[in-house]
């Protein structure tokens, strides 16, 4: 399986994360982003283009998935 994430990808954890274990960390690289789930770093990741990523974060600053 090729990863469009490499061994070496910086993985970054929000600051607002707190010590309950539900976390999530997201690792960035040229051809993918991905995020992956603190607890269990060796079970997988989900990645998607960075373009796709940006729209997410728009989305999400725009309070597109916020519940009414």
């Amino acid at each position: 399986m090729v990863s469009l994430i490499p061994e070496n990808a910086v993985w970054r954890k929000s600051s607002y994360s707190g010590g309950n274990g539900t976390c999530v960390e997201v690792g960035f690289a040229p051809a993918a982003v991905a995020v992956r789930d603190t607890k269990d770093r060796e079970g997988g990741m989900l990645a998607v283009l960075p373009d796709r990523w940006s729209n997410f974060l728009a989305d999400l600053k725009q309070g597109t998935f916020d519940r009414h």
